[in-house]
């Protein structure tokens, strides 16, 4: 069982486990995004379905073993950027007080 999960069972493991590679991504490419709650769990909701992991039996475990395997973690990487730059820019086209 991944650290995380050995101590803290039930309480949305696969979320720690996610904001912590969200952080990580955000640190080391430094952009410049803030989320809010609800950009967060669609950002997670949409990771786990992109990686065939929604409605797995340890969500947490997978989430952390692909993110430690080397072509998996660029694949979260890849899509975790994209989404954010796409996120990014609808904000921007956005008119003043919508989104």
């Amino acid at each position: 069982m991944c650290v995380d999960c050995a101590f803290l069972v039930g309480v949305g493991l696969s979320r720690l486990v996610f904001m912590r590679i969200l952080n990580d991504i955000l640190s080391a490419t430094r952009l410049d995004v803030v989320l809010g709650e609800g950009d967060r769990e669609q950002l997670y909701q949409e990771l786990l379905y992109c990686f065939g992991l929604i409605g797995g039996l340890n969500v947490c475990e997978a989430l952390e073993h692909a993110w430690r395997d080397p072509y998996n973690r660029s694949e979260i990487e890849d899509f975790i950027i994209a989404w954010l730059r796409k996120r990014v820019k609808k904000k921007e086209k956005a008119p003043a007080g919508l989104v």
